[in-house]
């Protein structure tokens, strides 16, 4: 384990509500300086409550949605300003869409909210991260991603395809950031199915979370916490882990020559150099 005796300070994107908000609790709970980063005003309030109730002091809570890129612009120079170094940068934050949704960006909600928008917050605080987590999913086993055509779930839209589909980035951008960034180790990883706020805007879906037998957001949220406090030498850097131990994704999620396309294309998309 690593020497923990200074405090860290660790952001938390998508943290006012799920897995964001129980990796936040406990990292608060271990003596970690969290910053909670989430959408709705209401729900982050709420979320820095039960964070002061297991840490003792408030904290620092930066509204930003995802789905607008200037947002995310905004949210990196706001961090930028407040904190020299971001010990652990956790890009949680994302969203099943259950219709076909395209953002004032031009980008299908799906691949922007839960790839673009992280790729480009990473990017834009690279200088001050001392370590990357990232929230992936089995799903990416349903994803279909071409480089070349982001907004290709938009047709013939199926919501878990487009899910998965970006889910599947968000693997192959977390190794190919292992790869440009050496000194940054950057880590993906398998939740589990989790009873979250997912399914709210589907009376079938919500129907389902509450009667099957899904993970707690405690528990989805165990290897977020784990990969942010275990000694890098540990862990494959690059690698996707699941249930706190190293696994082998798709073949399409572990495609350097795809990885390598999909940054192209990322950096593109979101106007930054690649």
């Amino acid at each position: 384990m690593e020497d923990l005796t200074e405090r860290r300070l660790v952001v938390v994107t998508g943290a006012s509500s799920g897995i964001g908000l129980a990796a936040a609790v406990d990292l608060a709970r271990r003596g970690d300086q969290v910053v909670l980063v989430g959408r709705d005003p209401a729900r982050l309030q709420s979320a820095g409550d039960q964070v002061r109730e297991v840490a003792g002091e408030r904290p620092e809570l930066f509204r930003a949605d995802f789905a607008v890129l200037d947002d995310v612009r905004r949210l990196a120079e706001r961090l930028r300003a407040a904190y020299d170094r971001i010990d652990v940068l956790a890009n949680n934050a994302g969203a099943i869409v259950l219709q076909p949704l395209t953002t004032v960006d031009g980008f299908e909600l799906s691949i922007q909210a839960n790839h673009l928008a992280p790729f480009l917050l990473s990017n834009l605080l690279r200088d001050r991260i001392g370590r990357m987590v990232v929230t992936a999913s089995g799903a990416h086993r349903s994803g279909r991603l071409d480089p070349d055509d982001l907004n290709a779930s938009l047709r013939r839209y199926r919501p878990m395809r487009a899910y998965g589909t970006s889910k599947q980035a968000n693997i192959l951008f977390t190794a190919e950031a292992a790869r440009r960034w050496p000194e940054i180790p950057a880590h993906s990883f398998h939740p589990g199915v989790v009873r979250t706020r997912f399914g709210n805007d589907s009376r079938l879906v919500a129907l389902g979370m509450r009667l099957l037998p899904f993970r707690s957001p405690e528990k989805g949220a165990e290897t977020l916490v784990w990969l942010a406090n275990q000694d890098p030498s540990r862990l494959v850097d690059g690698g996707y882990y699941a249930d706190r131990r190293p696994r082998r994704p798709l073949s399409k999620a572990t495609d350097p020559q795809l990885a390598t396309r999909l940054w192209t294309a990322s950096a593109k998309a979101v106007g930054i150099d690649g």
